[in-house]
């Protein structure tokens, strides 16, 4: 905080600033605590969210990097770039909040999914396990780590397609990954505490439906449908 000092003080003068600093000091103390006391738990749904979507996330960056240097087609290239950079940009925002709340990044032996509840979609065991990794209806496949994720051996089909196989495969695999997103972020909306982070969620929720709209437009068009 930057102070003026006049030339010719006074001992009144003097007793005013000391008043006032102890006044902001005693403000900001109090911010300070609130802000504390606002901080998400370790287990919390907030900061349970932010690691697992950020995990999610990951992947539908990486998908979409791996169709744009597969296809040649304007279209799917359009949209691999705006799902890589919006969910890279919001990748920034989950891992930033948790450094803000001074949380890890990653918990060791907390199973994903955790921080679901049953009324938003989830279902907990004693020691809050996901069981069967289903939300909303969407159950994460075997192999995959949440609902939606593709598996690694997706992930190396979509590397090695090229041309309309690629773009095919990538929109099915996009599909799937949105549904499973878009259950996650539901469950956020609903049960985190963070104002940001539910507008986040409900936007991820709002965005990646018009996505699904747009992918299986675009499945049609080549002939093909989302799977399941």
């Amino acid at each position: 905080m930057r102070r003026t000092y006049w030339a010719a003080g006074s001992a009144v003068l003097l007793a005013l600033l000391f008043a006032v600093a102890a006044t902001v000091a005693a403000a900001s103390g109090g911010r300070t605590a609130a802000a504390a006391a606002r901080t998400p738990a370790l287990y919390s749904p907030d900061a349970g969210f932010a690691r697992d979507m950020a995990v999610h996330h990951q992947q539908a960056v990486e998908m979409s990097f791996l169709v744009r240097d597969r296809t040649q087609d304007e279209a799917v290239r359009s949209l691999a770039y705006d799902i890589a950079n919006t969910q890279a940009n919001q990748r920034g925002m989950l891992l930033g909040w948790l450094d803000l709340w001074g949380l890890p990044k990653v918990l060791a032996g907390e199973p994903p999914m955790s921080w679901m509840a049953p009324a938003a979609g989830g279902s907990h065991g004693g020691s809050g396990s996901h069981g069967g990794h289903a939300v909303d209806g969407v159950a994460a496949k075997p192999g995959a780590l949440m609902p939606g994720m593709a598996t690694k051996e997706e992930i190396a089909a979509l590397g090695a397609a090229q041309g309309r196989d690629a773009e095919v495969l990538f929109l099915q695999l996009m599909t799937d990954h949105h549904k499973g997103g878009v259950a996650m972020a539901r469950g956020c909306a609903v049960q985190c505490a963070t104002p940001a982070e539910r507008a986040l969620a409900q936007g991820m929720v709002e965005a990646q439906q018009s996505e699904l709209t747009l992918m299986a437009d675009m499945l049609r068009a080549r002939g093909a449908a989302p799977r399941g």
